[in-house]
């Protein structure tokens, strides 16, 4: 697949296993895991952080192939999800950061670019997330009040 603001090409990148199915040497229980996923996101973990976690730590390769549901939807059915999904607001402190240093360095032409970029990504992404559910239909993305939440 091509990048998204080059014409370049990608690199293809690792495949997930084929079966969906619990490991046979695995030893945790769903209701185990499940708890783990809790104790970790009350740490201030993302949902992908947990799912790193789970894997490097606890050896639990894919918590959906054991307990039936992605880590966002145990997150979810606990009241632990946040409001703003982890993607989207890593591109928000992404942003957050450029207008940093352009505040300093206002002849930076890269980091100009690299700066309508980030925000047409966020753009797209809150577009997506309305009309998926993710987000309140009437969250607009505001630069300035933004910075207030990241900060």
């Amino acid at each position: 697949m091509a990048r998204m603001h080059s014409r370049k090409k990608g690199k293809s990148g690792s495949t997930k296993p084929d079966k969906k199915t619990k490991p046979a040497w695995m030893r945790y229980q769903p209701k185990e895991i499940e708890l783990l996923v809790v104790k970790l996101a009350k740490e201030g973990k993302t949902a992908s952080e947990i799912g790193i976690t789970l894997r490097d730590v606890y050896g639990i390769p894919s918590v959906k192939a054991v307990t039936g549901k992605h880590v966002s939807d145990i997150l979810k059915a606990k009241g632990l999800l946040k409001e703003i999904p982890d993607d989207l607001m890593a591109l928000i402190r992404k942003n957050v950061m450029i207008k940093k240093h352009l505040e300093t360095n206002f002849k930076d032409m890269p980091a100009k670019r690299g700066l309508q970029l980030t925000e047409s990504k966020i753009k797209r992404l809150v577009k997506y997330y309305k009309k998926n559910g993710k987000l309140d239909p009437n969250w607009k993305y505001d630069p300035e009040k933004i910075k207030v939440i990241v900060e």
